[in-house]
């Protein structure tokens, strides 16, 4: 019991702004020198740490401050004494908790020691806390053990250097008997209501009924194995000297004390206390996030969060887990497991399934699909073991008819494979140090804004986040960071990417992504790329370059913003469709990249920073806007930032629109492009017709499509020097190539003009 509270016995001393009458330069005892008359120790009101505190000048040997007011000292009470001070100014003094005993009647009672353990001040200004516990019985932890003792005058000693001055916070005395005796009024034990903690007998109804019956009481688990066969829910504080086991797929509630430590505290394994953690955060309302309590786990095997719980297979309520740590022990459980299955795809009958797939049962969800004519980052969503039948996260742009297929199963940290589908879940604060061993997370193939932010992913051996389907809509990565297992590889050799997704709405923000072979694969729209520096190594002279963000989704509408893009490129694709020809679908377009930095060092001539690749013939740009950005070549120069990938096809030209490059700069660029751009024409000698080239200065190197403006740059003469005041005529899409312009004048002349030119339909 406290005596504070049971029996109103105060303990708390006046604190220092009550006056420092009651405050004594000596032991405390009626007649001793007080601080309100001492030169030596003034009230100081406002300190910025303490609020009120006591400013004393160490004067002697031993400058003591002590309580005049009488502490009672009662036999089986413990009371702990703690003090706030720090150095202000001069020598650094030893402080420690000190006391004089009294005995009834008065005088001086005789005690073993009368000071706790000293503490040096090291440092001015900081604020360091003592403390010390007095009591009648020689318990561990006792500082001052006083059995005679009936009161006591309690302080601080401070020792040592002399002349420096220190504040001290009001002083705090309080109870705490219940760290040192067991009071049976403020627990309930399980033992009490039947349990027997022999690992065979059920003992669930003996823990609810000890949570029934404490009402506020903290609920004991002496030592044993307690067998719980039952949901078991604890509304009340507990504490775990033995430790439980409990059927799998049974929960176990703790209501008061739900945090990783806990679970810990009651399973005394790792692993199995994380899955049922986990399973509680799921199955119970009062509690949005599940606390790692700052600890790392070590995993045998990946953690199949589904099966944690494994009659819910769909969850849509915000949860979290943060603050820890997993890494993978070593083993053949994060073996990647590669399946090698003859599979059929007839893309007009379901572009997102295979058929009469050999050993389908060997299949599983959330393996990379491999072969002749697949895009990168497709992934089973299904199995169907009796239909044969695998469906798969994106279309085949080049695999119709009958092929082997490799299906790649890594192993994650976290698979939430096992869901059908997931949403608003959140990872927060966590490390995935994946050791080169083991993967990250891998997501559900459905749901709607999972979550990870302010968590490192570190080694990944394949991939860093894995979306198998459509459980990516609107997954948010924010401020996190990626390291590459691949370090010491050159681009060409890695195997690693950070993350994909299939959905749309994808907003990767703040994130520092260092060498992998790909930052990202995304295969949806309305994305936002910004704030991140992914890096992918620039340590070979003439390097081989990958692209960093891959997007496969030709009208994308999305932005890329504000990135620090390194030593990598944008790559545009349309590999995720099984029709890759252009039809009646939309064509490239719907992308805005502002205000990024891009920078390669030691790079062949040949790279570029933007890449198009079209997979079909016929496609063409229709809305992108490259403005503001920085694009900076260290180490040799590169001839052009943009580039048409020809190896399927090239892109028609003529079909051009609203493509917009102005307001960037060029370093270490042989051609700088600009769309609209403004051109120079020299003609020395007189003609009608003036051909002026605008190779190389156009986007992709277009087309001359549009003329939107021609000035005369100085004056404009004939063969004599006469100075002719007309307009020419403007030719556009003029030679065999279509990128020259034609001025046709009515009289042959000769001059400058300047020009604006397009290589789009700006409408």
């Amino acid at each position: 019991m406290n005596k504070a509270i049971t029996d109103g016995i105060v303990l708390m001393p006046l604190p220092f702004a009550a006056g420092l009458g009651v405050w004594s330069s000596g032991n405390g005892t009626p007649g001793s020198d007080t601080y309100a008359g001492s030169g030596t120790g003034v009230f100081v009101s406002a300190d910025q740490d303490f609020g009120g505190s006591l400013e004393v000048q160490k004067t002697e040997n031993t400058q003591k401050v002590r309580y005049m007011g009488e502490t009672p000292i009662l036999q089986g009470c413990y009371l702990q004494i703690t003090a706030r001070v720090k150095a202000i100014a001069g020598p650094l003094p030893n402080v420690r908790i000190a006391g004089w005993a009294g005995k009834a009647g008065g005088g001086a009672a005789a005690v073993a020691t009368s000071v706790g353990p000293a503490t040096a001040l090291t440092t001015y200004g900081e604020v360091v806390e003592i403390s010390a516990i007095v009591g009648t019985g020689d318990r561990n932890g006792v500082d001052l053990v006083w059995p005679e003792a009936a009161y006591g005058h309690f302080g601080i000693d401070l020792t040592g250097n002399s002349g420096g001055l220190v504040r001290v916070d009001d002083i705090q005395i309080i109870d705490i008997t219940s760290a040192f005796q067991r009071d049976m009024m403020a627990m309930v034990d399980v033992r009490d209501y039947g349990a027997l903690g022999d690992g065979v007998t059920d003992d669930s109804d003996a823990f609810e009924a000890a949570d029934a019956d404490a009402n506020g009481r903290e609920i004991l688990v002496p030592s044993g194995v307690f067998r719980l066969s039952k949901d078991v829910t604890i509304e009340n504080r507990i504490r775990f000297e033995g430790r439980v086991s409990q059927t799998r797929g049974k929960h176990f509630i703790l209501q008061k004390d739900f945090n990783y430590q806990s679970y810990v505290d009651a399973f005394e394994d790792e692993e199995e206390a994380f899955k049922k953690a986990y399973q509680a955060l799921i199955n119970f309302a009062d509690h949005d996030s599940l606390d790692l309590c700052g600890r790392r786990i070590s995993l045998s095997e990946p953690l199949d969060m589904q099966g944690c719980d494994p009659d819910r297979t769909v969850f849509a309520t915000r949860r979290v887990i943060r603050n820890g740590q997993f890494q993978p022990i070593s083993g053949n459980a994060w073996n990647v497991n590669s399946v090698s299955s003859q599979a059929t795809y007839a893309p007009i009958t379901n572009e997102k399934r295979l058929t009469n797939v050999v050993n389908v049962a060997n299949v599983k969800v959330g393996a990379l699909v491999v072969g002749s004519g697949v895009g990168r980052e497709v992934y089973v969503t299904s199995v169907n073991v009796g239909a044969q039948t695998v469906n798969i996260s994106q279309p085949l742009y080049d695999a119709a008819g009958t092929q082997n297929f490799t299906f790649r199963r890594y192993a994650y940290l976290l698979d939430f494979s096992g869901y059908d589908s997931l949403s608003q879940f959140i990872l927060d604060d966590i490390e995935f140090q994946c050791n080169s061993e083991a993967n990250g997370i891998i997501l559900a193939p459905d749901g709607l804004t999972f979550h990870v932010r302010d968590c490192f992913i570190t080694k990944p051996k394949d991939r860093g986040i894995t979306s198998p389907g459509r459980g990516c809509q609107g997954m948010l990565i924010d401020r996190c960071q990626f390291i590459s297992s691949e370090q010491a590889l050159p681009v060409q050799s890695r195997n690693s990417i950070a993350l994909n997704a299939n959905a749309n709405d994808v907003k990767l923000r703040d994130n520092r992504v260092s060498k992998f072979k790909h930052f990202c694969v995304l295969c949806g729209t309305g994305n936002i790329i910004s704030g991140n520096h992914y890096f992918h190594g620039d340590d070979e002279a003439d390097g081989i370059r990958r692209g960093g963000v891959i997007i496969t989704t030709p009208n994308c509408a999305s932005v890329i913003t504000g990135n620090y893009i390194d030593n990598n490129f944008l790559e545009w694709t349309n590999e995720h469709s099984s029709e890759p020809e252009f039809g009646n679908q939309f064509s490239f377009g719907g992308l805005t990249m502002t205000g990024n930095i891009f920078i390669a060092t030691n790079v062949g001539s040949g790279f570029s920073f933007i890449v198009i690749k079209p997979f079909g013939s016929g496609h063409f740009v229709h809305g992108f806007s490259v403005i503001s950005n920085a694009f900076r070549v260290f180490n040799g120069n590169i001839n052009r930032v943009d580039k048409i990938d020809t190896t399927f096809a090239d892109v028609n030209f003529d079909r051009m629109r609203v493509v917009t490059f102005h307001g960037n700069s060029y370093h270490g660029v042989n051609e700088p492009v600009f769309n609209p751009a403004n051109l120079t024409h020299n003609q020395s000698t007189a003609s009608k017709t003036w051909v002026a080239d605008t190779e190389p200065a156009l986007p992709f190197r277009g087309r001359a499509r549009y003329i939107d403006a021609i000035v005369p740059d100085g004056a404009i003469t004939d063969g004599s020097g006469g100075q002719i005041f007309e307009q020419p005529w403007a030719d556009n899409n003029y030679g065999s190539d279509k990128r020259q312009v034609r001025f046709v004048w009515n009289t042959a002349v000769k001059g400058r003009v300047r020009y604006q030119v397009r290589m789009d339909n700006p409408t």
